[in-house]
């Protein structure tokens, strides 16, 4: 690969459960959506340079070199700039610890810039926005802080710089450690720098303890550990979503037009999610979501929508705002997504599978054991309406529908998962009904399979292979010893494998033409392919070459272009570590060395 022509992010983020905020190594906050992860940039200098506003600490001569990283075992972002006056550090947080029995996670993102060698110059500033670009903050002098005003809507500066220095050009020379403390809708009226330091120390506290508290393989455990503290800011804590992404419209490859809004909750992605949470034993975070997943269960009573909104909202309408520039130039910018309107029938087996620890696990169960048979009931109903339909599919086609394998396998493991259910708890009813569902996903699931290639397609009358149908070994319809599951494995590998252990989702035609990028949660799922049909050195060899296509804080986007290794779609990409975080689990499992201390005599 030609290091020096692959597109990254040049980006780390932070958050709380509350907000993202992505900053780039130059120290500007590029991205942030406030008061949620749905509504519109503050800061948005990803998508336009001028429109999208800016707030960055510019050193006043040009940088010699920068360079980011996170505090270890923690999603605190330190960002270095070098010039030839000095050195000086950014340290970028967003505040998160228990208080009074509950979390503190508001809308406040701290900074603190320190030198660290020479007398640097430093220039800051803070020019919010707001409606996607379309209006300006205007800004007002206050005694310690720097108000923001638009209509209802108020940003506050509190610093304990001089405030002066936001309404002239004057640069600052930095002797000490200066800090900048942005909050939405609440004035921040507290010690400014006692009490940053001490919302630095808790909320360091607060990373250090739930990573100790997370279970952690000995495959890669450095690598697990990011992309599960990255994960874990994707989730949105007041009602237990996860985003697929904090970010819209980031191509999947250049003039594709493949630019989608990714800052919603996919409940077909559900199985993944909590396959992760429950690998790394966050319990918290996996009941949560299971619970976000049940309210939607229980009060969209039609047909489940493939993804909601953050809150449960089923209305994602989609638009275009044409007046940003774009991404790299990249347009449309899409605000919403049709596919929240799409027919996807293996939300219903994703939604019995993520319900099922609720339901059989036995530090959940007494919780929930009322619901347990109407919850069942009314999915498994959803399943025998849908289950002979086609749809669009988990890649979302807009102009066609099949009868797709991958749909079929996520009945038939709903129905396995509501089969667990029903012997548990003696449901005779629900049993027989799972049972109808389960041989009825066997046959559609069956009619895809090519005995002359020895694979399955990726739909009923198709010739076409996908990668979402390696599920079928993973999640054991297939016997990963068998060699009907070798076989298959082996004719995905030869049509959608990649460079560098690289995987294509499919490559015939879709509503845009042929894909010009892998998508990397793919090559992952190849990784744990691999893992269970025995060939665990070769999973061992594409999970390490996978970690390449990472940028400098092992964040990985969503796709990746096989030819220079280059980082596109949304960024960072929650489905992409956890694949990481899954792949990594399926290996330390297959090498009998699921903990620190099974590798500890090596």
């Amino acid at each position: 690969m030609n290091e020096t022509a692959r597109h990254k992010y040049n980006a780390g983020i932070i958050g709380n459960c509350a907000y993202i905020a992505h900053i780039e190594n130059d120290t500007n906050v590029n991205w942030l959506c406030w008061p949620s992860f749905q509504d519109s940039f503050v800061f948005g200098g990803l998508l336009d340079k001028k429109l999208g506003g800016t707030f960055r600490i510019l050193p006043h001569e040009e940088t010699i070199n920068s360079k980011q990283f996170y505090l270890e075992n923690t999603n605190i972002l330190c960002t270095e700039i070098e010039t030839k006056d000095g050195v000086y550090q950014v340290t970028d947080f967003a505040p998160r610890f228990e208080q009074y029995e509950r979390y503190y996670k508001p809308l406040t993102l701290i900074r603190k810039i320190e030198p660290m060698r020479g007398n640097p110059k430093i220039r800051v500033i803070c020019e919010p926005t707001y409606e996607y670009g379309g209006k300006f903050f205007h800004k007002y002098r206050g005694s310690n802080h720097v108000q923001f005003e638009m209509e209802h809507i108020k940003i506050r500066l509190a610093t304990n710089m001089p405030i002066s220095h936001f309404f002239d050009d004057n640069t600052h020379v930095l002797s000490q450690p200066i800090y900048l403390i942005l909050t939405y809708g609440s004035p921040f009226e507290a010690p400014i720098a006692r009490t940053a330091e001490d919302f630095l120390f808790r909320t360091k506290e607060y990373w250090y303890k739930w990573v100790k508290n997370a279970s952690i393989p000995a495959f890669y455990q450095k690598e697990v550990i990011r992309s599960a503290l990255t994960l874990k800011m994707h989730q949105y804590e007041d009602t237990g979503a996860i985003i697929a992404a904090s970010t819209t419209s980031l191509p999947e490859y250049p003039g594709s037009g493949r630019n989608w809004d990714y800052r919603f909750c996919w409940l077909r992605d559900s199985y993944y999610v909590l396959t992760s949470l429950s690998h790394l034993g966050q319990f918290e975070e996996m009941e949560k979501y299971a619970s976000y997943i049940a309210n939607i269960t229980q009060n969209d009573t039609g047909r489940l929508q493939p993804l909601y909104g953050i809150m449960g909202q089923s209305d994602l309408e989609e638009y275009t705002i044409p007046y940003l520039d774009g991404y790299l130039g990249n347009k449309p910018i899409r605000v919403g997504n049709q596919a929240s309107e799409h027919i996807q029938n293996d939300v219903y087996g994703q939604a019995l599978i993520a319900l099922l620890p609720l339901f059989s696990d036995h530090r959940f169960r007494h919780q929930n054991l009322h619901a347990a048979k109407s919850w069942t009931h009314l999915i498994l109903q959803k399943m025998t309406q849908t289950i002979d339909e086609k749809d669009a599919g988990i890649w979302e086609f807009r102009n066609f529908q099949n009868r797709h394998c991958y749909s079929n396998l996520f009945q038939w493991a709903g129905a396995t998962a509501a089969l667990k259910i029903a012997k548990q708890y003696g449901f005779e009813d629900i049993e027989e009904q799972a049972n109808t569902i389960r041989e009825q996903a066997e046959k559609h699931i069956e009619s895809c399979y090519n005995p002359e290639k020895q694979v399955y397609t990726n739909a009923s009358e198709s010739q076409s292979l996908d990668a979402s149908t390696l599920q079928l070994i993973m999640m054991g319809y297939l016997d990963p010893s068998s060699e009907k599951a070798k076989n298959h494995l082996q004719q995905l590998e030869k049509e959608l494998k990649g460079k560098h252990g690289l995987f294509y989702r499919y490559l015939h035609k879709d509503d845009f033409g042929k894909p010009k990028s892998t998508f990397l949660v793919c090559a992952f799922w190849y990784v744990e392919a691999l893992a269970c049909v025995g060939r665990l050195e070769e999973a061992q060899d594409v999970f390490k070459q996978l970690l390449s296509f990472a940028n400098h804080l092992m964040l990985f986007s969503e796709d990746v272009h096989e030819d220079d290794g280059s980082q596109w779609g949304n960024f960072p990409q929650a489905y992409s570590h956890v694949g990481l975080i899954n792949a990594a689990y399926r290996i330390a499992v297959k090498l009998d060395k699921p903990t620190f201390f099974d590798s500890l005599y090596e």
